[in-house]
């Protein structure tokens, strides 16, 4: 992708030297870094001065209307950002594309008893025995609350986003479970509840998976092998099974 293609604009000549032969990784970073570097080349241009004249002079330092003007001339292409918290699109839905939920129950996967398979992820480590609970979703700083003041029902196997680790820190110690939709065994709800002996599944997907569900999930497979090859890792992700 060409860094005009990112902005969704036609390719034109780079307003600057081409120093940076690769692309970036993704398309948002290479909008990002496209538009930073064309609009100091303008400014230096403007300036009538070298580059080591004006490289330490706050006059020519980037502000913050820069950079809102930067991510609000991607976001004019209709360009939308990825959540990796439901907080996120909350609070700015404008930016970020909806949120699409879990999967919606058809004709899926079934385990050796015929119940339906609803998810699966990476454990974290490997525990004792499956867990059985009831899965609440935990997504928001208010449902954190009302757990904190309430206290967190019993048996409750938390389905948290990508944020869960700092979101859920006060009450991570009292759920029986975790199933988290983003990150990865090393990630630092990972690390938090590798420490607290919370069974947890990362990097989850789900399908029909509902808040209220009543829900077993193979904690008791082996941890996810980092280094494992993607059919490897595929091959060994535990399931998350409905009972009711």
């Amino acid at each position: 992708m060409t860094d005009q293609a990112a902005m969704g604009q036609e390719p034109v000549a780079r307003p600057y030297p081409d120093k940076w032969p690769r692309e970036s990784a993704t398309p948002t970073v290479e909008a990002f870094h496209t538009a930073i570097r064309r609009l100091v080349a303008e400014r230096l241009a403007a300036s009538g001065k070298s580059w080591e004249e004006v490289v330490h002079d706050r006059e020519f330092e980037l502000t913050q209307e820069d950079f809102e003007k930067i991510e609000a001339d991607l976001l004019a292409t209709g360009y939308l950002f990825e959540i990796s918290a439901v907080v996120s699109a909350q609070e700015a839905p404008e930016k970020y594309k909806p949120i699409a939920g879990p999967a919606a129950a058809g004709a899926g996967e079934t385990d050796e008893d015929g119940r339906p398979i609803v998810g699966h992820g990476h454990n974290v480590f490997r525990a004792k025995a499956d867990v059985e609970g009831t899965a609440r979703f935990v997504s928001t700083v208010e449902k954190v609350m009302e757990m904190l003041m309430e206290g967190v029902p019993p048996e409750t196997i938390a389905v948290i986003d990508d944020s869960g680790g700092t979101l859920t820190a006060p009450i991570l110690g009292d759920f029986t479970g975790v199933v988290c939709m983003g990150g990865t065994i090393r990630s630092h709800l990972g690390i938090l509840t590798r420490e607290y002996g919370v069974p947890c599944l990362m990097a989850a997907t789900l399908e029909g998976l509902q808040d209220g569900d009543r829900v077993t999930v193979e904690y008791s497979k082996p941890a996810a092998d980092v280094y494992a090859d993607a059919a490897t890792a595929t091959a060994s992700r535990a399931r998350i099974i409905k009972l009711s």
